[in-house]
């Protein structure tokens, strides 16, 4: 709320000094950015498509989507946000400029994501199909809804993924780590959809269920967008954050749910798969995007 409101103040400022095209142009970045996290968070639905043509679909199968949804997410962490981050120019700080390396702020950035996600996941109830409860898990809370919440927590650095890469006025870049979590969303839509139809939820509301966890992610894309766009600092803070967040929930979710079991040798290769595929992505697509995009909005 107070980003949003930081944002009217400079889009005031913005018009009083008739630069009407500067104003446009900020809140038409956030729009962008706001709509790609909507489709992206959309894909999941795609994903759950599965449960109106099968009765259920193997560990094996679910383990595999999930170890390559991993293997994207931790690409697209590398490729699309740490390397962008090391890559902006270094901040000067004082009247007899201080040169801070970015180093420091990505350093910064990723754990200060690493440590809001885990404080998260620590504190809000929610619950895994194969981990169980977490968190301060409360008997008032329906099984459903704290599955909802965990996959919420999920979601939300994904958002904020896609928000920060917007934040710079970058939009192929952007779109590319939009494509990214889109595609790794498919796999986790089949992943959520297809165990709440063994716990005996009808295909419809496991359909519903499925598609609605990723809406949260336009959230932490408004967030992102308007966080990033502030100043330089939080351009470079904010993508490294967001690239803590996502590492974190691979390396302490995903990767322990689906190494668990005596096919974690094949998981590992859809880690790597899911890897592969985002590195092309985000080292061919981009530089095709970027004809398309040949004025940025900055």
């Amino acid at each position: 709320m107070i980003l949003f409101l930081h944002k009217i103040i400079k889009l005031s400022k913005f018009i009083e000094s008739r630069d009407i095209t500067m104003a446009f142009e900020l809140w038409q970045i956030i729009l962008i950015g706001t709509g790609a996290s909507l489709g992206a968070g959309l894909s999941t639905a795609i994903g759950a498509l599965p449960v109106f043509f099968k009765k259920d679909i193997s560990n094996k199968t679910l383990d595999l989507l999930l170890g390559f949804a991993a293997g994207v997410m931790l690409a697209a962490s590398a490729f699309s946000l740490l390397v962008p981050a090391l890559n902006l120019d270094p901040i000067e700080i004082g009247e007899k400029p201080f040169i801070l390396d970015n180093i420091w702020i990505v350093s910064l950035g990723v754990i200060v994501g690493v440590v809001f996600i885990d404080i998260i996941d620590k504190w809000a109830p929610h619950e895994h199909f194969i981990a169980g409860p977490e968190g301060k898990v409360s008997k008032r809370l329906a099984a459903t809804w704290l599955f909802i919440i965990a996959i919420t927590i999920h979601n939300f650095p994904e958002g904020l993924a896609v928000g920060v890469s917007y934040g710079n006025g970058d939009v192929s870049g952007g779109t590319v780590v939009a494509i990214a979590i889109g595609l790794q969303n498919i796999p986790e839509g089949t992943a959520v959809a297809m165990p709440l139809l063994r716990e005996g939820y009808s295909k419809k509301k496991a359909f519903m269920i499925a598609s609605l966890t990723g809406l949260v992610e336009p959230l932490g894309a408004v967030i992102g967008v308007a966080a990033v766009s502030t100043t330089q600092f939080f351009l470079g803070f904010g993508m490294a954050f967001a690239a803590g967040a996502m590492i974190f929930v691979v390396v302490d979710e995903i990767i322990p749910e689906t190494h668990g079991k005596e096919y974690a040798r094949l998981v590992t290769y859809g880690v790597i798969a899911g890897f592969v595929i985002m590195m092309f992505l985000d080292n061919f697509i981009e530089p095709l995007l970027e004809t398309l995009f040949t004025s940025p909005v900055t």
